[in-house]
């Protein structure tokens, strides 16, 4: 095996936060087995195999893994492949790199920070409605009380490939002591719903962010996601749907990973555009490791 491969920390301001992804290069020359084997031999949330080559319509090929199975969407490694594409795989730097996965093609823009380095921004695709959550229910599954879910909204499942429950919570405390029990989450499993929960709270840690999340998966055994692109998606969705923040276009700071010692900024746009909510999700690429499969 001769594939080039890298590892990068997406929504991160600095090297070793974020969310790690490892892209692999030349993924035309990998069974879907081997596929899943290096994803579950990285053990990162998502690991990305990308064609060496575009296809006719100018965009490149991805397949995306966690250590248990193929999904077709997830924000980071959007993010993070797009940056690899365009830095390692591209024979030109245009502004746009354009990913084909499963879903359908996710472009992804690149723009100049005024903090200096380059804010990465995909467009989600078009999400729906799925089912509405029993509060009681959710907070057992969470191990808290009804009372910490805020009220004034519902839970909700958004679809777009993948799915998941958003949750609001009335505070920062109660975000912290979310635990997802997969065991306690057995009634909504035989309800359909998958135990991918998303939570967020209006209280932050830093005071120049906007909101604080945590998101919850199972892939053998429950994990915790460092910074979330697809739930973030879903997030916007889930603001303009119910009015959350009362704002024609929102731009929103979000904060994650503290739980799991990898402090993550996910960066937020949304609006209503027409009949349909035109979410972009944004942040910072960081490589740190590259190398070659043996």
């Amino acid at each position: 095996m001769s594939n080039r491969f890298y590892v990068v920390d997406v929504f991160a301001e600095r090297p070793y936060s974020g969310n790690q992804l490892a892209v692999v290069v030349a993924a035309e020359t990998l069974s879907d087995e081997t596929m899943l084997q290096i994803a579950a031999e990285t053990n990162y949330s998502e690991t990305t195999f990308i064609n060496s080559e575009p296809e006719a319509d100018g965009g490149y090929r991805v397949r995306i893994f966690t250590p248990a199975r193929e999904i077709a969407f997830a924000g980071h490694p959007i993010l993070g492949t797009a940056w690899i594409i365009r830095q390692h795989v591209a024979t030109d730097s245009s502004a746009m790199v354009r990913l084909n996965l499963s879903v359908g093609q996710v472009p992804v823009s690149f723009e100049p920070s005024a903090e200096g380095g380059e804010v990465v921004w995909f467009l989600a695709p078009q999400m729906s409605l799925g089912a509405t959550c029993v509060p009681e229910q959710v907070a057992a599954a969470l191990g808290i009380s009804p009372e910490d879910i805020d009220h004034a909204y519902p839970i909700q499942q958004f679809i777009a490939g993948i799915s998941a429950i958003v949750v609001p919570l009335r505070s920062l405390d109660a975000l912290k002591r979310s635990r997802l029990n997969l065991e306690a989450f057995s009634p909504l499993a035989k309800q359909g719903l998958s135990p991918l929960v998303y939570l967020f709270c209006r209280e932050t840690h830093h005071p120049e962010n906007d909101l604080c999340a945590r998101f919850f998966f199972e892939a053998h055994g429950v994990r915790e996601d460092p910074a979330t692109g697809n739930g973030a998606a879903f997030l916007g969705a889930y603001l303009l749907q119910y009015g959350v923040i009362s704002a024609p276009d929102l731009f929103l700071r979000i904060e994650q990973g503290y739980e799991v010692r990898r402090p993550s900024l996910v960066m937020l746009r949304a609006r209503v555009s027409g009949n349909a909510a035109e979410v972009l999700v944004g942040g910072y690429v960081i490589p740190t490791i590259q190398g070659q499969l043996l």
